[in-house]
């Protein structure tokens, strides 16, 4: 099992290679969800396709029965990946924590809101929901915990789409709203519960342009990942996002639609592009796919740099 020091020289050492291509290069990404007993499913696709795969993999916790039961199906893929040379990204679509796991989609985790008096609750330390909250979070902290033993380090992206409004955990602006939320689960994870191998993704949608209401803090994020399902890609988005990133990494953390080699080359500090599971194949032809794999930013697994704790070991 790795040392303390050395998954925090991972863990830089993936940060410091997202900083490195920004700007010039961008990472080939792909989303895998449904189901968590078949987690490459649409990393496959892509290879099938293309004869090339994706520098990232992404997989969910998620919260069905079924998915629930074979997470660690999903992680052990996400170890595999790893050792194989990918980026590592985990997404948490989680139940509201007042109400048990499973849950439903809808409404589950969209479309059964928490209320006024029940979120300020979930936010106050030492409440019964903030607990229940927590007891959450402990459930993946083991999955979490056990990459961490194996030397993975994971794009960690939990209430991801902040300002959207059918999320339990969305649209929640200002210092007490989501924002707050994602402060707790943050220092839960990595106070708490000691982990030092997430890099932390803030994420938002392209939905509304007030994005400083949802930032949690430059302490509390390391990448910044917009998701594009309506008119992302235009150039004005691109001009807003970047004076609040800064010099930060920045990534297109969800699309159904893939960016073009030519938007590559006008917006270059996408660090990642990362379509959506099945909305890769309905979205795109084959063709569009392809000549965004050809194009020579796009960086595949093959031209990733071997990680200095791939094997849980340093070599």
């Amino acid at each position: 099992m790795p040392e303390a020091s050395d998954i925090e020289s991972a863990r830089a050492e993936v940060l410091d290679f997202l900083y490195s291509i920004s700007g010039r290069q961008t990472l080939s990404g792909q989303h895998n969800r449904e189901p968590n007993s078949d987690p490459a499913r649409w990393t496959q696709f892509i290879e099938a396709q293309t004869g090339g795969v994706p520098a990232l993999w992404s997989g969910d916790f998620l919260f069905q029965r079924d998915n629930i039961e074979h997470r660690w199906t999903m992680i052990h893929e996400a170890e595999r990946q790893w050792q194989q040379g990918a980026m590592v990204n985990l997404m948490l679509h989680t139940c509201p924590p007042d109400k048990g796991e499973p849950c439903g989609w809808d409404p589950g985790v969209i479309n059964d809101l928490l209320s006024e008096v029940q979120w300020t609750e979930l936010i106050t330390a030492g409440s019964p929901l903030n607990a229940a909250w927590k007891e959450r979070l402990d459930s993946v902290a083991v999955y979490l915990q056990y990459l961490q033993e194996q030397g993975v380090v994971v794009l960690f992206r939990p209430l991801h789409e902040m300002n959207q409004r059918r999320f339990w955990w969305g649209g929640r602006p200002g210092p007490d709203g989501t924002a707050r939320l994602y402060q707790i689960t943050h220092d839960y994870l990595t106070q708490e519960k000691n982990l030092a191998n997430l890099i932390w993704v803030w994420d938002m949608q392209d939905l509304s342009r007030d994005f400083a209401d949802y930032d949690p803090g430059p302490q509390y994020w390391d990448v910044f990942a917009f998701d594009v399902y309506d008119r992302g890609f235009a150039a004005s988005w691109y001009e807003y996002i970047l004076p609040i990133v800064g010099d930060r990494p920045m990534a297109i953390g969800e699309c159904a639609a893939l960016p073009s080699p030519q938007m590559l080359t006008e917006q270059p500090r996408w660090t990642f592009f990362m379509p959506w599971a099945e909305l890769v194949e309905s979205s795109n032809s084959p063709a569009a796919i392809l000549r965004l794999y050809e194009d020579p930013r796009v960086i595949t697994r093959d031209e990733m740099p071997g990680w200095s704790m791939r094997d849980g070991s340093l070599r």
